[in-house]
């Protein structure tokens, strides 16, 4: 028996269906998909090099926030120092954060190298941190980022990484870290 005729013995004579319509199966039913996916993205200039001058890190910031834009992604905070950067983002939901990364960095090195903001500037260090949160923290990590040269006084990049990775019970071998 080939397709074609499974088909028909699954129709009545006439071709219609036989079976009545299911109620509620228009489009408008259909579930969309909703997400909250809170991100803190965490990474350094090579070598963690302190090369982010302070003059510059807010055209950078802009950059970045219009890649994130175009990602479909929203920004609710971006900041760090002379050697990294922190992001706290809403991940659109067919995006790999991975992906994403990877788009931050290329385009932002490229622009950099372009406008020539940080003159010493050699690229991003390979690698990043990329920590999940409960939207009740947004208002937390907001803060947290925008208090990163204060926070920074007291703390260096390394330690406050680690800290970030033990809290997030992420394994790590300490020789791989700056």
């Amino acid at each position: 028996m080939n397709i074609n005729s499974l088909v028909r013995s699954a129709r009545n004579p006439t071709g219609k269906r036989t079976e009545p319509r299911k109620r509620g199966s228009t489009k408008s039913n259909i579930m969309s998909t909703f997400t909250q996916i809170l991100f803190q993205i965490v990474f350094t200039t090579k070598k963690n090099e302190t090369t982010l001058c302070e003059s510059g890190q807010e055209k950078l910031y802009k950059y970045i926030w219009g890649i994130i834009k175009n990602k479909k992604c929203h920004l609710y905070r971006i900041g760090g120092v002379e050697n990294h950067i922190h992001i706290i983002l809403h991940l659109h939901p067919s995006l790999a954060i991975a992906d994403l990364v990877k788009d931050i960095k290329l385009g932002s090195s490229s622009f950099i190298k372009a406008e020539q903001i940080f003159p010493n500037f050699k690229g991003w260090q390979i690698g990043y941190g990329a920590f999940t949160y409960s939207i009740s923290a947004k208002e937390n990590l907001i803060e947290y980022v925008k208090n990163q040269k204060e926070h920074h006084k007291k703390v260096s990049f390394r330690d406050e990484y680690i800290g970030l990775l033990k809290e997030h019970a992420i394994e790590f071998d300490e020789k791989y870290l700056l």
